[in-house]
């Protein structure tokens, strides 16, 4: 719910920031919150130069560009939509960590579910009405973002989530390492930032929510999620962060959604149930048994074998 949502509250702060100041301001905010949490419980953050070295790629690669894509997406698309493209980043992790990390290897169930799932993509394109201008670039912006978590969360799970540091020191350190990127790239793409008295009470409360919530509390429960339950399992928070995101936009923003949107990513979603293996079995009923009158005839007493 915390992250279907945020996709509403990144729309809402583009309207008054630019994308990279919405990133900035919510990664600063998430690094406050989890710094207060951390010495509330008298944790220390990482020490060891490694740890940082790959929390430094995370931070960068797994929250600093994806947040900023979304930012530029839902400048040209509805937040609901990529509430949507967000359920490819299980599919998009795939085929990363067969060739990429070579922890998984390709079989035949598998393709099947990369190809159902890429035909999803093409629906939630529409591209039977002539995809094309912005909303095109908005959508690839998404899809982007998401396949930039298919990297940082099997990223997560082999360098970082394995060692004796806490869920909490971790994502500080991410947040803290994206905050420092973002302090450099924002001022460039944007110039300088906005008065924060010139913004409206709407968006400076979208991006407290943001940042306390969807940047800093939602990540300390997925980082406890990739260790406890692995880096797939984890990123099965995309099946129902959708849902959230289509009732959000729709609720709340009072966006628009075309009939092939939720259809294209129910397709997507049921090709990463493939991919992954997912089983649907019907339970089966048990057989009435008579009522017993007697002792069996056909069973020994003594061996109880027939």
């Amino acid at each position: 719910m915390i992250w279907g949502t945020s996709f509403l509250f990144i729309k809402v702060g583009v309207r008054e920031l630019h994308p990279a100041y919405v990133t900035l301001t919510r990664v600063a905010l998430g690094a406050v919150t989890i710094l207060i949490l951390l010495a509330v419980l008298r944790q220390k953050l990482p020490r060891s130069p490694r740890i940082w070295a790959h929390l430094a790629v995370a931070g960068a690669i797994g929250v600093a560009l994806p947040f900023t894509l979304y930012g530029y997406g839902e400048q040209r698309v509805p937040s609901l939509l990529a509430g949507i493209w967000n359920a490819t980043t299980p599919l998009a992790t795939l085929p990363l960590a067969v060739l990429l990390f070579r922890t998984e290897r390709f079989t035949a169930r598998k393709l099947l579910g990369l190809a159902i799932g890429f035909a999803g993509v093409l629906v939630v394109l529409g591209v039977w009405t002539g995809v094309g201008g912005s909303a095109l670039t908005g959508q690839l912006m998404c899809f982007a973002a998401a396949t930039c978590y298919s990297v940082a969360i099997p990223y997560m799970k082999r360098f970082v989530t394995d060692s004796d540091v806490s869920e909490l020191a971790l994502v500080a350190g991410q947040m803290l390492s994206a905050t420092a990127v973002m302090a450099v790239i924002a001022p460039l793409l944007a110039g300088a930032p906005p008065a924060p008295t010139s913004l409206s009470p709407e968006v400076v409360g979208s991006m407290v929510a943001l940042g306390a919530l969807g940047t800093g509390v939602a990540f300390v429960i997925h980082m406890r999620n990739i260790r406890l339950v692995g880096a797939t399992a984890a990123s099965l928070v995309t099946y129902l962060s959708p849902v959230c995101a289509v009732v959000a936009g729709v609720v709340v923003l009072g966006e628009s959604l075309t009939w092939y949107q939720p259809v294209g990513g129910l397709v997507v979603l049921a090709g990463v149930a493939v991919s992954q293996g997912v089983r649907w079995r019907r339970r089966a009923r048990p057989v009435p048994q008579p009522a017993a009158t007697g002792p069996d005839p056909t069973i020994d007493p003594v061996s109880a074998k027939p």
